[in-house]
């Protein structure tokens, strides 16, 4: 996995080691340098002798790592273009058009001959990440709101979210406390919004280590945000989530109902409900473009125009079931 990812399978204790290619360090590297990088770290997998490797993404690069791992088991994508890589796997993953992200996951267990027993999202923290975020939040409940992504034209506008905000302390009587990434856009975003806010939610953003965060999200009440990865932590931690959705598509990626290990989205919009999950989209026929704004601008048109009213309506309905 990509480096600056590893923390959300850190302390697993079904996962003995974790392989992280850290790409920004080897690209910055002189030829020959990086060139041995690159070679040492196919080594040390090479080292390991698996006897099963396991490609979920369909990049050339997975597949090359598959070929030079050794193992006499390889599954993989069917549509890799490269002619060198190319009949690498020696098990092919289905199509995952169509399919929630959890089911294409599982497909590489189902390509073995074998059946997924349990389809339930995991995050592991550390007691003293528990114990740390207690001394932050309320002990009376709160919504955890992380209003932003890596991605900003998955992002809904400032004056939305501060009206959010505003309606969940005023109205709904829960505190809210928000957290961000710690990269300058997100906190010069977050400084805009409290500005915009009327009442003073606990500001958190920038503070807390991704563990942190999903310790801090576990005793949440609620959560609210855009399509980013602290929403499948919340999917993860059985947290209610009240997620927007725009570019991206809803019947692959909406949060994973873990009673429920299946998903009922379809790629429309509106509001759509999977167990404890809600998610709202405009009624546009763009919904899950899967393009990076409307044009590439990173700005997309379908989160600049949510109905207020409903939002507050639906968020009044899924407080009466906290």
């Amino acid at each position: 996995m990509n480096h600056g990812t590893e923390e959300m399978l850190t302390l697993n204790p079904k996962i003995n080691h974790i392989w992280a290619y850290d790409r920004k360090k080897i690209q910055s590297k002189k030829f020959f340098n990086r060139i041995k990088l690159e070679f040492c770290f196919l080594k040390s997998i090479r080292q390991q002798r698996y006897d099963v490797v396991i490609d979920l993404d369909y990049g050339d690069r997975g597949a090359g790592i598959a070929l030079f791992s050794g193992s006499k088991i390889k599954v993989g994508s069917s549509s890799i273009k490269s002619l060198l890589v190319r009949n690498t796997y020696t098990h092919k993953l289905p199509s995952r058009k169509g399919k929630h992200i959890v089911e294409v996951g599982l497909d590489a267990i189902r390509s073995l001959g074998k059946k997924p027993k349990n389809k339930k999202l995991e995050i592991h923290c550390s007691l003293d990440d528990e114990m740390f975020v207690s001394s932050l939040i309320p002990k009376d409940g709160f919504i955890h709101l992380h209003p932003f992504s890596r991605m900003s034209y998955k992002e809904i506008d400032a004056i939305t979210i501060s009206k959010i905000i505003d309606f969940c302390e005023f109205d709904l009587g829960y505190k809210v406390v928000i957290t961000s990434a710690p990269n300058n856009r997100e906190l010069r975003k977050v400084d805009n919004l409290l500005n915009l806010c009327k009442s003073k939610p606990v500001d958190l953003s920038g503070e807390l280590t991704l563990k942190q965060t999903a310790a801090l999200n576990k005793r949440a009440k609620l959560f609210i945000g855009v399509d980013t990865a602290i929403m499948h932590v919340s999917s993860a931690n059985n947290v209610p989530v009240f997620a927007f959705f725009g570019p991206s598509s809803v019947s692959t990626w909406g949060p994973w109902d873990n009673d429920l290990q299946l998903s009922t989205y379809v790629a429309k919009g509106g509001v759509q409900k999977n167990g404890k999950h809600t998610v709202y989209s405009e009624n546009m026929d763009c919904i899950g473009c899967n393009q990076h704004g409307c044009e590439d601008t990173y700005n997309s048109n379908c989160l600049n125009k949510l109905n207020l009213d409903f939002i507050k309506k639906n968020l009044e309905i899924i407080a009466t079931k906290l």
